[in-house]
C-alpha cells in the first residue's frame, strides 16, 4: 500500500517553548511512530498523537499538562498548515486545513508546516465516518527532528518530522 508522503514541521520555539520541547522530545523518543490521525474534519483540521487512536488517550506532557500559558494573541489560525496542541493533552496535536479563526486563543499554536503541504491537503480530503474518523487509516511511520534548513522531502531517507502512510 503506497504511503501518503511526508511533511516537516517548523517549531515556534520563541513563542511556545514548552509545547515545542514536549513535541520534539516525543518525536525523538519515537512516541508518534505507529499512531494514526484519528480525526479529520474537512476544511478545518486533522488530529493525531493519541496512541489509542480514539482521541481520548495520550499522556501528560513532559512539562506538566497546562499549555494554556503559551496561547499567544499574535499567533492565529490564519490558514492551512498551522500546528497546535489539541485540548491541552500532552501528546495530541492538530494541523489546520484552512483558516480557523473561531479557535484563535483556545489552543497553543507551536508551529507550522514547513514542507509537504500537498500531503496535508491529501489527508484533509480523506473520506471519514460520522464521527470524523478517516475510513482509510493514516499512520505515522517515522518521526525525526532536524536542525537548520527544511529537509528535502523528495529524498528517500529524508530527515522529516513525520512520514505518514
Amino acid at each position: 500500500k503506497p504511503g501518503v508522503g511526508a511533511f516537516a514541521v517548523e517549531l515556534y520555539w520563541n513563542h511556545s517553548p514548552k509545547c515545542c520541547t514536549n513535541f520534539s522530545e516525543l518525536v525523538r523518543e519515537r512516541f508518534y511512530e505507529g499512531t494514526v490521525f484519528h480525526r479529520v474534519i474537512k476544511n478545518f483540521m486533522f488530529q493525531g498523537g493519541d496512541p489509542t487512536g480514539t482521541g481520548k488517550g495520550g499522556q501528560e506532557s513532559k512539562h506538566g499538562s497546562n499549555f494554556n500559558t503559551e496561547i499567544q494573541k499574535g499567533l492565529k489560525h490564519t490558514g492551512a498548515g498551522i500546528v497546535a496542541m489539541a485540548a491541552d493533552k500532552g501528546t495530541q496535536f492538530y494541523v489546520t486545513l484552512a483558516p480557523a479563526p473561531w479557535v484563535d486563543g483556545q489552543f497553543p499554536i507551536f508551529g507550522r508546516i514547513a514542507a509537504g503541504m500537498r500531503v496535508v491537503e491529501r489527508i484533509g480530503l480523506l473520506p471519514v465516518d460520522a464521527s470524523d474518523k478517516p475510513k482509510q487509516q493514516v499512520k505515522i511511520l517515522r518521526c525525526y527532528t532536524y536542525d537548520g534548513d527544511v529537509p528535502d522531502l523528495n529524498k528517500k531517507d529524508q530527515n522529516a518530522i513525520i512520514k505518514v502512510k
